[in-house]
């Protein structure tokens, strides 16, 4: 069932395009389950990240579901063509040549802009990552905004909407994010995930040869 959006989400597309996005993820046999909070500013996090079908999960949702959301990409990439497309799919560029780290300049388009979605994997690869990258914690901790995760779930096809956590201390919080994913998350290539999801799942994790 698609989650009723609140008023205070920021909005992209129309009808068609939700039409769109809606038929699209049921030819593929995929639904949604929860809902966002009705928030105007939020990081939200998807886990597990272990192939590029992901993404294109990711990006089919967001068009069913009419939700206006960014990512932040290094600025050499939007020249051209490509730069246009880029914009248009809500990425944002980091100046990578500034003063200002990623986070920083993360945190300015928070308070910058009035309504605002980030888009981050936590886990930063599709490689068996030994850890999770932190910027989404320090991002929505400096900007006063909440992480809403939201797990893929590839055995019961289903993208699947967990309760907001406020940030505070990190620790904390990443056991209350694993505890979701562990009931909630199925990743597409069990080997590939990272380590704090794979023993969350309760599966084995050992580094992947491509990776050393």
């Amino acid at each position: 069932m698609t989650p009723v959006l609140g008023p205070q989400v920021p909005r992209r597309g129309n009808a068609f395009s939700r039409w769109l996005g809606r038929s699209l993820l049921r030819l593929i046999g995929w639904d949604f389950e929860g809902t966002l909070p009705d928030v105007p500013k939020m990081v939200i996090i998807g886990v597990p990240h272990t192939s590029n079908v992901d993404g294109v999960l990711a990006m089919i949702g967001l068009t069913a579901l009419g939700i206006r959301a960014g990512t932040m990409i290094k600025d050499s990439a939007f020249r051209g063509p490509l730069g246009i497309a880029l914009r248009w799919f809500g990425a944002l560029p980091v100046n990578r040549r500034s003063p200002k780290g990623v986070v920083e300049q993360t945190v300015e388009v928070f308070e910058r802009e009035r309504q605002f979605v980030l888009l981050i994997a936590p886990e930063g690869t599709r490689s068996a990552a030994p850890e999770w990258k932190r910027g989404f914690h320090h991002v929505a901790r400096s900007a006063g905004v909440p992480v809403v995760p939201v797990a893929a779930n590839y055995r019961r096809r289903r993208l699947i909407f967990g309760a907001p956590v406020q940030p505070g201390d990190y620790d904390a919080d990443l056991r209350a994010l694993l505890g979701f994913y562990a009931e909630h998350g199925w990743p597409r290539h069990p080997a590939r995930l990272s380590r704090p999801v794979a023993e969350a799942l309760g599966l084995a994790w050992r580094p992947r040869a491509d990776d050393d």
